[in-house]
């Protein structure tokens, strides 16, 4: 019994876990560049020891790389299972109830900077698989592939996968990485948006000017960028920009229906953000908006005098930060063009008008008939005694994207945070009764994968 498992070897196990939790590898930060190789290191011991046929730790063209495997059967499927394990910095120090990196135990929960995000959530992942070895119940093939990077970008991991395509071939990805609706309320993660982003400068005059001598005759690029932007989502919410729906799947309506069970209450949604009413597009509920339809953002606008007091002055130039975030199907690349196309047809010849694309990501859908998925479904339904709702999440995770674009495979995310692990932030967290049931939802994944 898994349950008994758990209670007999957790003492061990949370002592693996704050090993692991005590090196504070920060990908973030240069000095810790020794903490990183420590960290991949104790990874491929702890793999090794769960049961591993094999574990190396891989040179990338950034942090390294811990690949393991355990071969069962070369007929058999075979599970690819990512994590990380680089940590956001810890600052700011002084709002934490105990050091970040010298784990506590504290009122049934394990605080410290990577509890949850992902040393927490992988290592769920690695005590299922040791119970399943130990207890002869695998019957297909697992391989682990843990980087560094993550909380950067992952700027190795797309060329490490395109090196190495053969060792890290397999029938499904499952990820834990990913948060639940609540602890009574399971849930699995089916979609993630994409991104695209940009920064526009508009130039006017070869020189800012005064505004008593200018202002009326010469075209400020403040107010035009400022007419620009509003002309980008009309009054319904729609996004203006040629072509840009041209790909945007209509989510289907059974999985319209699954979000409209989520418990929602819109009036406590306001009261958090302190707002008297919402926008988005119509026809769609807010859930549906913020997690399978695409939006537009203003994320930063600057120009001319900010200082203290006045200053007549018409600027030479204005800036925005803008970004969307895009839904399943929308290329990055293809909308990126759209958008800067769009902007320069609507610029008048009054200012000139660059516009430079940042970076993107695309979006990613797993269809809920997938049968690893609904292994997953079994999974959670076992350890929290409740089929588990499909969700769609607004952000963006741009690996899993790569994954499916250079590996051609699917991933499973099935991830067990809470909003109130508070990741990112100061003490972090997760609760012991949550690793208990992730373990138990993961080895039950495994049993129904087939």
């Amino acid at each position: 019994m898994i349950k008994t498992y758990i209670s007999e070897n957790e003492s061990r196990m949370l002592d693996e876990l704050f090993s692991l939790i005590r090196i504070p590898s920060i990908s973030a930060q240069p000095e810790h560049h020794d903490d990183m190789l420590a960290c991949a290191e104790r990874w491929r011991q702890l793999l090794l020891e769960a049961g591993a046929d094999e574990a190396m730790v891989m040179p990338s063209q950034g942090n390294p790389m811990v690949f393991a495997q355990k071969n069962v059967n070369p007929e058999a499927p075979t599970i690819l299972i990512y994590a990380h394990y680089d940590v956001m910095p810890a600052e700011p120090l002084e709002l934490w109830k105990s050091a970040p990196f010298e784990p506590e135990v504290r009122d049934g929960h394990i605080w410290a900077r990577g509890a949850d995000d992902d040393k927490g959530q992988s290592f769920i992942q690695v005590k299922a698989f040791e119970y399943l070895v130990k207890n002869n119940l695998l019957t297909h093939n697992v391989k682990f592939i843990f980087e560094g990077e993550e909380e950067i970008g992952s700027p190795s991991l797309e060329a490490f996968c395109k090196d190495h395509r053969e060792l890290l071939k397999a029938d499904i990805i499952l990820v834990s990485d990913t948060s639940m609706l609540g602890a009574d309320l399971p849930s699995l993660t089916t979609g993630l948006r994409g991104l695209a982003y940009w920064e526009i400068e508009v130039t006017g005059p070869n020189r800012d000017l005064h505004s008593g001598h200018f202002g009326g005759a010469v075209a400020n690029p403040i107010n035009v960028l400022c007419q620009m932007m509003s002309r980008i989502v009309d009054a319904d919410g729609r996004i203006t920009v040629p072509g840009f729906y041209d790909d945007v799947e209509e989510v289907p309506q059974a999985e319209r229906d699954m979000i409209a069970h989520i418990p929602f209450d819109e009036e406590k949604y306001k009261a958090a953000i302190g707002v008297r009413e919402l926008f988005g597009e119509k026809g769609y509920s807010t859930l549906e908006r913020n997690s399978c339809r695409p939006s537009f953002d203003i994320c930063g606008i600057w120009g001319g005098y900010t200082g203290e007091g006045s200053k007549t002055v018409l600027p030479s130039k204005a800036y925005a930060k803008v970004s969307c975030r895009l839904v399943p199907h929308q290329d990055h690349h293809k909308i990126s063009q759209l958008f800067a196309d769009y902007i320069q047809s609507i610029a008048p010849a009054t200012v000139q008008v660059k516009v430079t694309p940042m970076h993107g990501g695309q979006g990613y859908v797993c269809p809920i008939s997938l049968p690893a998925y609904q292994a997953a479904e079994k999974g959670f339904e076992k350890a929290f005694g409740k089929k588990p709702l499909a969700v769609r999440r607004g952000g963006s995770i741009p690996i899993i994207s790569t994954f499916e674009q250079v590996l051609g495979i699917k991933t499973v995310l099935m991830g067990f945070g809470l909003e109130s692990n508070a990741i990112h932030s100061p003490n972090e967290n997760i609760p012991l009764d949550i690793i208990r049931k992730g373990i138990e939802a993961v080895v039950e994944f495994h049993l129904n994968f087939h």
